[in-house]
C-alpha cells in the first residue's frame, strides 16, 4: 500500500475517534423527570450523577423580531417600556415612579475552578459559554433613569444617572441616599427624587468581596430604613478553588447604616439573588442559585425565607440533609443539625434571579394577585433546557409558597439552540404593571392586565406567641410533649 494511502487511513482513523470523543463529551446528561416533579414545595430529588464535563446545552439569544413580545399569560399585555440599553440587569422603581436600570455585566476576573491544567480549562471553557449565552459584552457600568410620565406605559425620558461604576448590581432608595452595590463595594450617593443625574461623590460604606463566578450584588433596604442586606455570591461551583476565597461569600450580609457594623446574616447560599420582604409575614426572602455538575434533575434553584443564622448547606449539602459527596473541604462541626430546608423548589437549573411579591397597588388578575414573580434566566447546562421564562409562585393564606410554578411569560426560547432573549429582573411600576429586564434583547418588558384593580395593601398575619421555655425536660426537640406546669393548658 501507498505511504499517502497510509497516512490518508491513519488521519480517518484520528478523526472518527476525535468525532466519537467530541460526541461523548458533548452528549451530556438528558434529564429524567419533567419540571412539574422537580419544582414546588416538596420536589422530586434525582439520584445524583455527578459529571467531570458539565453537560452543555447553551441557547443562542438572536433578539426579538420588530414588534413581537414574548407569550404572556391568558388575560396579560406585553408592551415595551424601553428598547436599546446595554445589557439591562437590575431594575429598581423609585417611590416617585421613576425607573433606575443597572446596565452591567461581569468584570474581569477568574472563574474559580481549581488549580493547574483543570482550572485553567474551566476558565476556558467558561470563557466559550459566556460569549454563547451573550454574557459576555463590556460591562457598561452606569445607572440609566427612565420615566413614563404619561403614565402609557412606555418610558419617554432617558437619561445617564450615573457612570464610572464598576459592575453595579443592586440598588436601593431610602433616607435621601441612593444606594448601589458595585461587584466589589456598598456605596451610597446623595440623591433627591426627581433629580436625573447624580451629582454627589459616592460614599464608600464597605468592601465587599470582589467578582468570583457569581458576581452581582443585590441590595435591600429594610422597611425601617435601617439596615441593608446584600447578596453575594460563591466564587466557585463547590469550594474546588478552596475555601479560604469564599471567606465572605455564599452568604446574605447585614450592613447597620446606624453603626456602619455589619454581620453575616444568613449563610450557605450559592448564588443568593433576588431579595424581596414577604408582605405577609415580614420575612426576608431570596432566590438562590444552586451547584452545577450532578446531572440535568439536580439541584433544584429555589425560593425561601431567611432566618437570621440560617445556613444552607453550601457547599458540604444541599436540599437540607443530602451531602454532596465531591466536596473536599472539611465540613464544619455539627452543621447537618443546624442545615435549613429550603422552602420551594424554582426547579434544576433554571438561574432564578429577580424577585418581587405581590404588593398594594400592583394589579394583576385575580389569579396572580396573592404570591411572588420571579425571573428564571434560563440553563446552560441542562437537557432540555429550563428557565427562560418568568413564573409566579402561589402562596397561601399563611404566607408560604404552595403548588407549582404558573407562566406568566412563557419561554423566551426560539427553538434549534435559539433564544430571544433572557429574562433578568422583576420590579413593579407606578402603575401597577410588571416591569421585567432582559438582558440579551436589551428589553425591559411591561405586563399589565386591564381592567385588574389594585390590590389593598396585604394583611400582615399575626398570631400569639409561645410562652417561653423555663425548664429543659428530657429531648428538647419533643419539649411540647411535656411542657412544664405553669404553661399546661388551662394555667393562663
Amino acid at each position: 500500500m501507498q505511504t499517502w494511502k497510509k497516512i490518508l487511513i491513519a488521519l480517518a482513523i484520528v478523526f472518527l475517534i476525535l468525532a466519537a470523543l467530541g460526541w461523548w463529551v458533548t452528549r451530556g446528561d438528558t434529564a429524567d423527570y419533567n419540571m412539574a416533579q422537580v419544582t414546588g414545595d416538596d420536589p422530586l430529588l434525582a439520584e445524583p450523577d455527578p459529571e467531570t464535563i458539565p453537560t452543555v446545552q447553551v441557547a443562542t439569544p438572536i433578539g426579538w423580531p420588530d414588534g413581537a413580545t414574548p407569550e404572556a399569560a391568558e388575560g396579560l399585555v406585553v408592551q415595551r417600556f424601553a428598547a436599546g440599553l446595554e445589557h439591562p440587569r437590575v431594575i429598581y422603581t423609585l417611590p416617585n415612579g421613576d425607573v433606575i436600570v443597572a446596565e452591567s455585566n461581569a468584570p474581569e476576573r477568574v472563574v474559580t475552578g481549581g488549580g493547574g491544567i483543570m482550572g485553567g480549562i474551566t476558565n476556558l471553557v467558561a470563557g466559550f459559554l459566556f460569549r454563547k449565552a451573550g454574557a459576555a459584552v463590556p460591562s457598561a457600568d452606569r445607572l440609566v433613569l427612565l420615566r413614563d410620565a404619561d403614565g402609557d406605559g412606555v418610558a419617554e425620558q432617558r437619561t445617564v444617572l450615573g457612570s464610572g461604576l464598576s459592575s453595579p448590581s443592586g440598588i436601593a432608595y431610602g433616607n435621601g441616599k441612593l444606594y448601589v452595590a458595585n461587584h466589589d463595594a456598598l456605596l451610597s450617593f446623595d440623591y433627591e427624587l426627581g433629580q436625573t443625574a447624580l451629582t454627589s461623590a459616592p460614599v464608600k460604606l464597605m468592601d465587599l468581596p470582589p467578582a468570583g463566578n457569581h458576581w452581582m450584588r443585590n441590595i435591600l433596604l429594610n422597611p425601617e430604613g435601617t439596615r441593608i442586606y446584600i447578596a453575594i455570591g460563591s466564587a466557585s461551583n463547590i469550594g474546588e478553588g478552596g475555601m479560604e476565597i469564599e471567606r465572605g461569600r455564599a452568604a446574605i450580609v447585614e450592613y447597620n447604616l446606624e453603626t456602619g457594623k455589619w454581620r453575616e446574616y444568613a449563610a450557605g447560599l450559592r448564588n443568593p439573588n433576588g431579595l424581596a420582604w414577604n408582605p405577609w409575614s415580614d420575612e426576608l426572602w431570596v432566590t438562590v442559585n444552586e451547584r452545577d455538575q450532578l446531572g440535568s434533575d439536580l439541584v433544584p434553584d429555589y425560593l425561601t425565607n431567611v432566618p437570621v443564622g440560617a445556613h444552607y448547606g453550601w457547599p458540604w449539602v444541599y436540599w437540607g440533609d443530602t451531602f454532596d459527596e465531591r466536596v473536599e473541604a472539611p465540613m464544619p462541626n455539627y452543621l447537618t443539625q443546624y442545615t435549613r430546608r429550603p422552602q420551594y423548589s424554582l426547579g434544576p437549573h433554571v438561574a432564578a434571579l429577580g424577585l418581587v411579591f405581590t404588593q398594594g397597588g400592583s394589579a394583576m388578575p385575580e389569579r396572580f394577585s396573592h404570591g411572588a414573580f420571579i425571573a428564571r434566566h434560563g440553563s446552560w447546562n441542562r437537557k432540555p433546557a429550563s428557565g427562560y421564562d418568568v413564573v409566579y409562585v402561589p402562596f397561601d393564606e399563611r404566607g408560604n409558597p404552595t403548588g407549582k410554578p404558573v407562566q406568566v411569560l412563557n419561554s423566551f426560547l426560539a427553538g434549534e439552540g435559539k433564544t430571544y432573549g433572557r429574562p433578568t429582573w422583576t420590579a413593579w411600576d407606578k402603575t401597577g404593571a410588571l416591569l421585567v429586564s432582559d438582558d440579551t434583547a436589551n428589553i425591559i418588558w411591561r405586563i399589565s392586565a386591564p381592567g385588574a384593580t389594585p390590590a389593598p395593601e396585604p394583611t400582615r398575619i399575626r398570631g400569639e406567641s409561645l410562652p417561653p421555655r423555663r425548664e429543659l425536660i428530657g429531648d428538647p426537640s419533643r419539649a411540647f410533649e411535656s411542657p412544664p406546669a405553669d404553661i399546661q393548658p388551662g394555667a393562663f
